[in-house]
């Protein structure tokens, strides 16, 4: 029971929010129960976006990513993504010592790169994080924890893709899933994000109202821990001289697959 004391500092909370004073406690007026008018009119927008539209995004992502220092490539399929994502393999040093490795996500559009040959040929291991089996038992569950770790800590690349990208702050965002831990994404030195050009959103406004009423993500909606990331990690806390890769990734690429 609320005191007479908190009961006054209420009213005085809702009246100066603009609310009746004895509106009733119960809370579910503050949540919507259905999509706006808004948000019908973006998923409409989403759904019909054509293929011209949707290059335009793409376009207007690459804008947003130069000044963040997101690199932004974009291929006609998955064959050539395999082949940007081994060329940077190729390319790139590890930060520490000489020896290469790369952690890549157990995903759909992963798996369908076919890193294992790419890679193989550059006699670069491939460490894949899969789901691990809940009926394991505790000891085994945590040794493939420890396993895994380790194999992503050693590792100076990491490959994920995301749910989405959005356009106007070059954002990706990434929920975890078995098999797609968030550390593949922020412990390696470079990480390396693939989607199709179909995931490029315009705004967060899409993002959310995709999340919260379309029935393809709604089941999944809103999950207790999603990463965005804009670009490598960078800070000026020293100096105000900008360094990057001081709390994750010192590069960020992104690879879109338009066809």
């Amino acid at each position: 029971m609320r005191t007479a004391e908190e009961d006054r500092f209420f009213r005085r909370l809702r009246t100066a929010l603009g609310q009746a004073p004895d509106v009733s406690r119960d809370a579910k007026h503050l949540f919507a129960q259905g999509p706006s008018a808004e948000d019908l009119q973006m998923l409409d927008r989403i759904d019909k976006r054509s293929t011209t539209d949707r290059q335009a995004l793409l376009e207007r992502l690459i804008e947003a990513g130069r000044p963040i220092n997101l690199k932004v490539v974009s291929v006609p399929d998955l064959a050539a993504a395999s082949s940007a994502v081994a060329g940077l393999v190729a390319e790139k040093l590890p930060e520490w010592g000489e020896s290469k490795s790369v952690a890549a996500w157990r995903h759909p559009l992963i798996d369908r790169l076919g890193l294992e040959e790419a890679l193989a040929r550059l006699q670069v291991p491939l460490r894949i994080t899969e789901p691990i089996d809940p009926n394991a038992g505790r000891e085994c569950d945590q040794a493939e924890r420890d396993r895994q770790r380790a194999g992503i800590i050693a590792s100076f690349i990491g490959v994920t893709a995301a749910d989405f990208c959005m356009a106007d702050t070059a954002t990706l965002v990434m929920r975890n899933r078995p098999g797609q831990p968030r550390s593949v994404a922020l412990v390696p030195s470079i990480h390396i994000a693939v989607i199709t050009l179909d995931q490029i959103l315009a705004d967060m406004k899409e993002l959310f109202a995709l999340l919260r009423w379309d029935e393809r993500y709604r089941p999944e909606g809103l999950s207790n821990y999603m990463s965005f990331i804009s670009g490598p990690s960078k800070t000026a806390a020293i100096e105000a001289t900008m360094v990057h890769g001081a709390h994750g990734p010192r590069e960020v690429h992104l690879i879109v697959i338009t066809g």
